[in-house]
């Protein structure tokens, strides 16, 4: 096939939004943080090959109670906590090679006085009135708990719970649940994977009650406007940070990936899906609208003023365990990546299972998938190709004899892609490399070089066509092991074939683990 023809369709009017949650600075960023950051990485990447212009967005939040015991704990201040934590989690994405335009931290001025102007909406359209909090907290998670919803007398996470009574501002989050339920059941996509939209959907029938939005008996949080006895509660503060960082109102960033983008995806893990899929839609929808207006919205105005997608991955364990510090067993992603290298991680990550399952880390099954996938399959086939074109055709890719037509592999794997069944495409990638390795194989063009000119031609025939297969495999491996496969444009001198132009001597492109 002619490189042409593999070259990504554009769509230049199309903007894609995509987030990663922004992460809880009281601990060390693990395997977890690693996976959901990735994610967005290969989203945005595979977004930007197709012609999207992109906006990436990760962060760190910073407020709450649990911040200031921590922090109370460690005899340090909770802002010198925040800065300590922030630090691990920007430095994590710079050894993830992740493509984030921008890092937000929730104690920023520019932040803080976004989430103040978001709460001054919701409480100038009527959704908010000041009332008494009685009820089950859970200090680790930062939410509110019924009753109905505990297990043996603790939170749905196992977390500890506490009775709480005091002062507190509440959003009315009871007047949502039908304009929820159609958003659900009416807007495409809203929640995936499909099977965790039941879960959102059983929560929201079962009744919603009226949310607390403050508290009063902690002060690291952004202070309710006009009153400074409270602060306000760190998951309305926190989830405005998809629209802060983007400037919100009037910024040009706002405007082009939130209130024009018709691509706003939140990526996250399963334990935070409610929050993100009932608490931030109908804070939004609150900040537009008022009681009366929101009941006379059209189903279009509605959807445009939510996000396009809220995906809920999985969680990680290790060698079929749940992570956790006492048995020892936490995933520290940088000790991966400095003993196997970062691609062999990210690829590992996505190449195992289905992205929304839970995944399970074997350091027995990292060995055996990348030798077997990056080793063995893609690097040998590059390996083998290039040397033929360095030794045999003085470093210059042979001239077809006639036009070579291949299968178009990024147009087989967009449909995976674009559905986020990143095993699936990779399975798919990995495939195309088996059977191109077979072909040489079959073909020996090392045999048919040595039977004269006609047979040299046969065998530049079958070079080009290898050369081809390479050049679309890296491109549609690109979003998941970009630094591997930059190694081998290089070696091409760019992203085409290119008859004029020497190839760079071949070096091994994936050291076998």
């Amino acid at each position: 096939m002619k490189n042409e023809k593999m070259k990504n369709k554009k769509n230049n009017a199309k903007t894609t939004y995509i987030t990663s949650p922004i992460y809880y600075v009281n601990a060390q960023p693990h395997i977890g943080h690693a996976y959901t950051s990735l994610a967005c990485d290969i989203a945005a990447r595979w977004a930007k090959m197709c012609g999207d212009e992109v906006f990436f967005a990760t962060g760190t939040d910073e407020f709450g109670q649990k911040i200031e015991k921590t922090a109370r704990d460690t005899n340090k201040t909770p802002q010198a906590l925040c800065d300590e934590f922030s630090s691990h989690f920007q430095a994590l994405g710079e050894k993830l090679n992740i493509c984030n335009n921008d890092f937000i931290r929730t104690t920023q001025d520019r932040h803080k006085t976004q989430v103040q102007k978001l709460w001054t909406k919701l409480f100038n359209n009527g959704w908010i009135y000041k009332g008494k909090y009685e009820g089950w907290y859970a200090i680790r998670d930062e939410a509110f708990y019924d009753e109905k919803e505990l297990i043996n007398g603790k939170a749905p996470t196992g977390a500890e719970v506490e009775w709480k009574s005091e002062e507190c501002y509440f959003f009315k989050l009871s007047k949502f649940g039908a304009i929820l339920e159609k958003i659900y059941l009416e807007k495409t996509n809203f929640v995936l994977p499909k099977t965790r939209l039941n879960e959102v959907l059983s929560f929201v029938r079962g009744g919603l009650s009226d949310l607390c939005i403050s508290r009063t008996n902690f002060n690291w949080g952004v202070g309710v406007p006009n009153n400074e006895k409270h602060v306000i509660y760190v998951w309305l503060d926190a989830l405005t940070n998809y629209i802060s960082i983007l400037g919100y109102e009037g910024a040009d960033n706002y405007n082009k990936f939130w209130v024009n983008c018709k691509n706003r995806i939140h990526f996250v893990g399963k334990d935070i899906l409610r929050f993100h899929a009932v608490y931030w839609p109908a804070f939004l929808l609150g900040s537009f609208y008022n009681e009366d207006s929101l009941a006379n919205a059209t189903s279009e105005e509605i959807f445009a003023k939510v996000p396009d997608t809220i995906f809920a991955h999985g969680w990680w364990t290790k060698d079929g365990e749940k992570m956790s510090k006492s048995l020892g067993n936490v995933v520290d992603p940088n000790e991966v990546m400095e003993k196997y290298g970062l691609d062999k991680f990210r690829y590992f990550l996505f190449a195992t299972n289905p992205f929304g399952n839970d995944g399970n880390f074997s350091e027995a099954d990292f060995i055996a998938k990348t030798n077997a996938d990056l080793v063995n399959n893609f690097g040998n086939l590059v390996q083998r190709t290039l040397t033929i074109v360095a030794k045999n055709f003085d470093g210059y890719i042979p001239k077809p004899s006639t036009e070579m037509e291949t299968d178009n592999l990024f147009e087989k794997i967009t449909p995976f892609m674009t559905q986020f069944a990143y095993d699936k495409a990779i399975g798919e990638i990995i495939k195309y490399c088996s059977t191109a390795n077979e072909f040489i194989d079959k073909s020996a063009p090392w045999k048919l070089i040595k039977q004269g000119e006609d047979g040299k031609q046969q065998a530049g025939d079958v070079i080009y066509t290898l050369c081809e297969n390479i050049l679309q495999i890296a491109t549609c491996l690109e979003a998941f092991i970009p630094d591997s496969v930059q190694k081998v444009f290089e070696v091409f001198g760019g992203r085409a074939i290119s008859h004029s132009q020497k190839i760079n001597q071949p070096q091994i492109l994936f050291e076998r683990v």
